[in-house]
């Protein structure tokens, strides 16, 4: 298939760091296609506002269209960039992050060739807003990549944070700054952060200012997290919103299909399968009394809550089945029955 995969941040520092970007490099794996990034405000010394977004690159894509079958967006709010509307060709909106309650332009997203949703509630929301066009895509990831390992619960108790901040505000609303407290009331608790070349430099400030040098970890760099979820017990993800994070954060399934139970704020859609599987836990606050009632409570049942992951991660988060979704999705869209 020919295929031109739209993107909406800037280029990323550490782009195999990045969810999204590992997701349409698996998808452009597949079906092939090329991918164009429509923000250049890293290139500009004041920035854009979005709807100007993909502009300058207009001509470019018009003339791939002469070849091209199907345009695909990835962005984390349902945005009706004006672009699109000079397009000539089918256009997917993947939309990576949960669908919050305020109804977006439906006269434009009503047009669009589908609309892709990760999880439950951003499906039924869309629906219950009249929106027919909207598919659920099965999340996935490379589950080959993890084995799972056994690290004993002892007096120490380590957990993988991923989800980065890509601006300061997000050091709250992600729950960086409730993790540190948590960890500065908790003397067991050891915090390995998955960092992507954003705000590095105030992480570890922050680290230090409150004192925690020899309890946090902050890896800056490209790791193999299979080795990184080796040397932990379990993975949090925390939010105040959903429209910051994705519905199912990428180091949740990676920590899933390593074996290792989860933790995650209630507003992340994520969060309905960890209950209903037993996986994790989940909280309903971001803030250092929650987090370590959590992490209590993931202590007393930990071998229970292991177990569970170690039974649904390599099953339900294959990569071949994201893919398989999103070929029924361009299937749809082509009006093919046959398989592309």
């Amino acid at each position: 298939m020919n295929i031109l995969y739209h993107l909406t941040i800037s280029p990323p520092t550490m782009p195999e760091c990045d969810a999204v970007v590992q997701e349409i490099g698996a998808l452009r794996g597949h079906f092939g296609g090329s991918l164009v990034y429509l923000n250049i405000n890293h290139r500009l010394p004041i920035g854009l506002p979005r709807a100007a977004f993909g502009l300058h690159e207009l001509g470019h894509i018009r003339a791939q269209e002469i070849d091209l079958q199907v345009h695909h967006l990835f962005n984390p709010d349902p945005f009706p960039f004006p672009v699109l509307q000079a397009l000539r060709r089918p256009i997917v909106y993947s939309l990576t992050g949960g669908v919050k309650d305020r109804r977006p332009a439906l006269r434009f997203f009503g047009s669009l060739a589908a609309i892709t949703v990760a999880d439950e509630r951003s499906l039924e929301r869309l629906r219950s807003w009249g929106l027919d066009n909207v598919m659920l895509v099965q999340p996935g990831i490379d589950t080959a990549r993890f084995t799972c390992s056994h690290l004993p619960l002892q007096s120490e108790i380590r957990l993988m944070v991923g989800s980065a901040p890509w601006n300061h505000g997000q050091f709250r609303r992600k729950g960086v700054e409730a993790l540190l407290l948590a960890a500065r009331r908790c003397s067991r608790l050891r915090l390995v952060f998955l960092w992507r070349g954003v705000l590095a430099d105030e992480m570890e400030r922050r680290v230090r200012r409150i004192g925690l040098e020899g309890r946090v970890q902050v890896l800056n760099r490209k790791v193999d997290v299979n080795q990184v979820l080796a040397s932990v017990h379990a993975s949090i993800a925390l939010a105040t919103d959903m429209s910051i994070i994705r519905p199912y954060p990428h180091s949740l399934m990676e920590s899933l299909a390593a074996g290792k139970p989860v933790i995650i704020s209630r507003c992340i859609p994520m969060a309905d399968y960890v209950e209903r599987t037993g996986c994790g836990k989940v909280v309903d606050s971001v803030d250092p009394d929650s987090v370590l009632a959590a992490l209590e409570a993931l202590v007393d049942v930990y071998g229970d809550l292991q177990a569970a992951a170690q039974q649904v991660g390599q099953r339900d988060f294959s990569q071949r089945a994201m893919i398989a979704s999103f070929q029924k999705v361009y299937e749809r869209v082509l009006g093919s029955g046959k398989p592309l």
